[in-house]
Formats: C-alpha cells, sequence, structure tokens
C-alpha cells in the first residue's frame, strides 16, 4: 500500500471516530447531584436528658453522613467547662475523650456548634446541645422561650446561664448550663438545679467561633432574673428580643412633587452627618417611593430632580425637597418619611 492510500485511510478512520463521538448520547457527569443537605446528628451517647452517666464516660455524636473532622471536632465543647482530651472519629461517629472524670452531682451540656461541617462543606443547621446529669435524677429546672433576632437570623443563637451572681468572663465559655435556638428562634435550657436564681445571656456566634469577639459578635443579657423553685422550677414563654448593633436599618417614604416635571430622574442623596463625605445615592421607583437600607447612626437626606442626568444635586438648577435628619436605630425600621420637592429660587420651571 502506497503512502498516499495510508494516509487516506487513516484520514477516514479519524473523520468516522469524530462522527460516531459527535452523534453518541451525552451522559451528565459523574458523581450525583451535588450535596446540598446539612447534616444532622441523629444519636448520641448519652440520650438528652439521661441522668446517671458515668464519671469515665467517653460521649458521642452521630451524624447523618460523613463529616468534616477538623471543623466538627473543633466545634464540640462541654459545659461546665471540661478539657477534651482526645476526639476520636469511627465512620459517622465522634466519640469525645475527656482530660479528667466528670463531677458528681453535676448537669452538663454537650453542645456541638454551628461551625461543624459535612465533608462537602454543608453547615450543620442551629447546632446541637446534649444535656445529662451524673446526679440520680435529671433536674427539674428550665428556662424556656424564643429569640427575636433583630439584625441578624434566629437560628443557632446561644443562652448562655449563670448561677447566682455569676456573668461571663473573657473566656466566655465558663456557663453553667446552654441552649440554643432552634430555626425560628425557640429555645429550651433544662436540667438546672432548683432551687436557685439564673441569669441568661444571648450570644450570636456570627463569626462561628464560639468566642464572643465584640466588633463581630453579639452578646446581650437578658433584664429578667429567674427564681426558680421546688415549687416552680419552669420559667417559660420568655420573650427576648437581640439586637445586632451594626445591623443597618430601613427609611422609607414618597417623594413628593406637585410640579409636574416630567425630565431627569428622581433621586434621593443621604449623608452620614459623622461623616460629610459618606453619601450615598438611591432612584425611587416609578411610584416615587424610595427604600433605603443605611447604616445605623444619623442621616440626612434630600430628593433632587436630576435634571441632567449628572448623579449629583445642581443646586441652582435642579428642583429638590429640603435637607432632613433621620436617626437610624441598628436594624430599624424609619418609615412615612415624605420629602417635598420644590424649586430653586428664582427658576419659574425647568430648563
Amino acid at each position: 500500500m502506497n503512502s498516499r492510500r495510508r494516509f487516506a485511510l487513516v484520514a477516514m478512520s479519524a473523520l468516522a471516530a469524530l462522527v460516531s463521538a459527535g452523534c453518541a448520547k451525552r451522559e451528565p457527569p459523574s458523581g450525583g447531584p451535588p450535596d446540598l443537605e446539612p447534616p444532622r446528628v441523629i444519636s448520641s451517647f448519652p440520650d438528652s436528658g439521661a441522668a446517671g452517666v458515668p464519671r469515665d464516660a467517653h460521649l458521642s455524636l452521630t451524624f447523618s453522613e460523613g463529616m468534616e473532622p477538623r471543623s466538627t471536632g473543633d466545634a464540640v465543647a462541654l459545659a461546665p467547662r471540661v478539657e477534651i482530651r482526645q476526639r476520636r472519629w469511627s465512620g459517622r461517629t465522634l466519640t469525645v475523650v475527656l482530660a479528667e472524670p466528670l463531677k458528681v452531682p453535676q448537669t452538663y451540656t454537650l453542645f456541638l456548634g454551628s461551625g461543624a461541617t459535612d465533608r462537602h462543606g454543608n453547615r450543620i443547621e442551629n447546632g446541637r446541645t446534649l444535656v445529662f446529669s451524673t446526679a440520680d435524677s435529671f433536674p427539674r429546672g428550665v428556662i424556656a422561650g424564643e429569640v427575636e433576632a433583630r439584625g441578624f437570623t434566629a437560628g443557632g443563637i446561644y443562652l448562655w446561664c449563670y448561677s447566682g451572681e455569676r456573668k461571663p468572663d473573657s473566656t466566655a465559655r465558663d456557663f453553667d448550663a446552654l441552649g440554643v435556638t432552634d430555626v425560628n428562634g425557640h429555645f429550651r435550657v433544662a436540667g438546672l438545679p432548683v432551687p436557685a436564681r439564673y441569669r441568661v445571656w444571648a450570644f450570636a456566634d456570627l463569626n462561628y467561633n464560639r468566642s464572643f469577639e465584640p466588633l463581630i459578635d453579639v452578646l446581650a443579657p437578658v433584664d429578667t432574673v429567674f427564681d426558680l423553685t421546688e415549687a416552680h422550677p419552669q420559667a417559660s414563654s420568655i420573650h427576648v428580643v437581640v439586637v445586632n448593633p451594626r445591623a443597618p436599618g430601613r427609611v422609607r417614604g414618597a417623594v413628593l412633587d406637585s410640579l409636574a416635571d416630567t425630565l431627569g430622574v428622581v433621586r434621593v442623596t443621604a449623608a452620614a452627618r459623622s461623616d460629610s463625605t459618606r453619601t450615598l445615592l438611591f432612584d425611587v421607583d416609578s411610584g416615587r417611593l424610595f427604600d433605603l437600607l443605611l447604616a445605623p447612626g444619623t442621616w440626612r437626606i434630600r430628593a433632587f430632580r436630576d435634571l441632567d442626568k449628572s448623579r449629583s444635586w445642581q443646586s441652582a438648577l435642579e428642583p429638590a425637597s429640603d435637607m432632613l435628619e433621620v436617626v437610624v436605630p441598628p436594624a430599624g425600621d424609619v418609615v412615612g418619611v415624605k420629602l417635598m420637592l420644590k424649586r430653586p429660587p428664582g427658576r419659574a420651571e425647568h430648563p
């Protein structure tokens, strides 16, 4: 076979392979759909509410799927605080080995923070608490209710409980008991010895490291002091409002315009009183309504008709409202603001 015929046969074979590949059925990428389901704790030792737990017990949590060992292990702690000597994994089960025996009688809370993730990076929802006691019977004291969170989500907020006159120290992990809110903000701190007096702090761990950082997290005391007695061991239906002091607030209102102008665009400016260079610009909607999201503080707002669409107010030419000073509370909602457009002095109509 000469070289020219050999080249032709090779070329035809290559073309046939390309056609076959193009006509082949395209399959979805292997490996199945991505895992977006958050992991869950499906069992534990001991069970929550258990009494008579041995002092040398090894505590364990079993998850619904494979977990990322480091983030999950770091998210586990015990209150009152006991040092964890080792975290052992066997499949989907994490076993916690303590550095010292548990005390008797004592109620403990093993808690799993929301920093725990599965092997695909999905965080566990709202954390989890496991309450047990080394006493012969489980203590009857309970503090329960709901947290109304403003400026952040209500799920996964910790309720730190302290007996007597104690309060959080710099480590932020010295509480006597602990609760965690569910996705709707409901919480239940159980296993509290009675009679006793308790104080509660709500802690939103916004960076998931279980340690209070004032510039990031939220820590707020609950005003009520709870006196639990043998006759009345439970305090329920507690409503706690927690505000993120750094959360922006809303300013809503309308621009009133009786000038019958149709040129340009109606806009609203907002300038921070504490920093006049910090100015924001917003467009109003077709109904001349505005909805501004502003950092907490005092703002000076003004509406104007941007005739030349330069995105800045030409005070000698363009209609504008008087400046209005508005105090925006953290996570607040200022409503019903009205800004009336007026012509600049000496101008009867727009150019």
